[in-house]
């Protein structure tokens, strides 16, 4: 039985690009474009998920573990909008970039080296953002567990990844690394690529069960992403803890 989650390769990769974690043009450009649709999505479902009242602050109170969090592009937004953030990251090197950039801007985050096995904790968390990271660990079996483990009871689960499609792999990889250079060449491999059904199997073992499936798609008209009902290249799954 596996009892470990990191995968050595993936965060070596990682590491060698974190000083670009902030630029907007750098190597996580992709990822800039596709934040404020994810901040969006997630923010509206915690809203109405907890029957949240509209306000500047409308996270206030809420307790967010952020896994994977790289240099802190959801944990920052999600401690603006109120919310109490722990981000953990296995590179080092993505966590001082991280605390270093929130320091910057008077954020307090709690950032930690580690994955969910390893973290250790007491407090349960109200939501667990496990976004665009699942195609990276070691085993995504152990992953759910240990991350459903940390999960309060109704508590929300949001999981970003990449479907396990020809048309992800001729997008995600042939044209956003090789033909677009949106992404270094060899930052997603298709072999760790999630069909939905297996995502939804895993976290129905874990006590999490699938509220609500979306597709992410890039709209090239006016250069943003939007919600889709096409999951067939990225998409996101909202559980709820059971």
């Amino acid at each position: 039985m596996k009892t470990n989650t990191i995968n050595k390769k993936e965060i070596e990769k990682f590491s060698k690009i974190a000083e670009e974690w902030w630029n907007p043009d750098g190597k996580f450009k992709p990822l800039h474009n596709f934040n404020p649709i994810r901040i969006k999505y997630i923010k509206e479902n915690i809203i109405t998920n907890f029957n949240i009242k509209h306000s500047d602050k409308p996270l206030k109170n809420i307790n967010i573990l952020d896994i994977g969090c790289g240099g802190g592009l959801l944990s920052e937004p999600m401690c603006r909008l109120g919310a109490n953030v722990v981000g953990i990251d296995a590179s080092e090197k993505n966590i001082n970039v991280a605390k270093f950039h929130a320091k910057k801007n008077n954020l307090k985050i709690d950032y930690k080296i580690g994955s969910p096995e390893k973290l250790k904790t007491v407090k349960k968390f109200d939501v667990i953002l496990n976004m665009e990271i699942v195609e990276h660990v070691e085993n995504i079996n152990f992953f759910i567990e240990q991350s459903s483990n940390l999960l309060k009871k109704n508590g929300i689960m949001f999981t970003a990844t990449l479907n396990k499609t020809l048309k992800s792999y001729v997008f995600a990889i042939i044209g956003a690394e090789y033909i677009l250079k949106w992404l270094p060449i060899g930052t997603h491999d298709w072999e760790k690529f999630v069909k939905p059904k297996d995502l939804i199997n895993i976290s129905k073992k874990n006590n999490l069960e699938l509220k609500k499936l979306d597709g992410m798609k890039f709209n090239i008209f006016n250069n943003s992403w939007e919600v889709s009902n096409d999951v067939s290249v990225n998409y996101i799954a909202k559980f709820i803890k059971n």
